[in-house]
């Protein structure tokens, strides 16, 4: 189980977070594209979007810390682009949390499978702070 910090760009998450890298001398990162996500028929990708990072990481003295662009149009406010990510392998945990999170608050994303994560969801909590659930192997 682990807290992560999790930090959002406007479009320059690549360059900042290469720029971490080199400041921290840690390990570059990976990086996962919006346009490496499966295809929803549904939803068709913008073309602005498909550069754009949807996560990556970096580890830095034992602490990790993730990153993303946000999906093009979407709201970016400096100052509110970070949240909290409970990590967790046990799912009916992650699914209680979730439930004592949302009590007053306001769902971004309701608890459900993604293909990055068996249960995942986020949420901002009665006091305006973004959580994020995510099932980890």
């Amino acid at each position: 189980m682990a807290i992560n910090a999790y930090v959002t760009f406007n479009g320059n998450c690549r360059q900042a977070v290469e720029f971490y890298a080199d400041v921290y001398n840690v390990e570059k990162p990976e990086f996962m594209t919006f346009g490496q996500a499966p295809p929803n028929p549904e939803y068709p990708l913008p073309e602005e979007a498909h550069d754009r990072i949807m996560h990556t990481r970096l580890t830095i003295n034992d602490d990790v810390i993730m990153f993303s662009d946000t999906f093009p149009g979407s709201p970016y406010v400096v100052g509110t682009n970070v949240s909290l990510v409970y990590v967790s392998k046990d799912e009916q945990e992650l699914r209680s949390i979730f439930h004592k999170l949302k009590q007053g608050g306001r769902i971004s994303m309701d608890i459900q499978e993604t293909f990055w994560s068996k249960c995942y969801g986020s949420v901002k909590d009665q006091f305006g702070i973004e959580w994020q659930v995510s099932h980890e192997e």
